[in-house]
């Protein structure tokens, strides 16, 4: 926002509020790096980056390799019980 030079305004407080206003908008919001990435590690769990979905694909292909064996099983028992017919 810049301030403009009327009349009743000097040219040099002019000059200083419109530094001022480009210290703050060069402000940055964060103290540190540290501060930075946890903000956005944060935000990323919050939109849902790191969240359950991974754990839900982990559960899933535990639960099709446990049972892919009992599933092979079952395969054997019904081929065996087919050749005796």
């Amino acid at each position: 926002m810049c301030v403009r030079v009327g009349p009743k305004t000097d040219a040099a407080l002019a000059l200083d509020a419109n530094a001022a206003s480009a210290r703050l908008a060069m402000a940055c919001a964060y103290s540190s790096s540290d501060e930075y990435e946890a903000e956005v590690i944060r935000a990323r769990r919050d939109a849902g980056i790191y969240g359950p979905r991974r754990q839900l694909r982990r559960a899933l292909v535990a639960l099709a390799v446990a049972m892919f064996p009992v599933i092979l099983l079952i395969l054997l028992i019904l081929l065996v019980l087919v050749v005796k017919l």
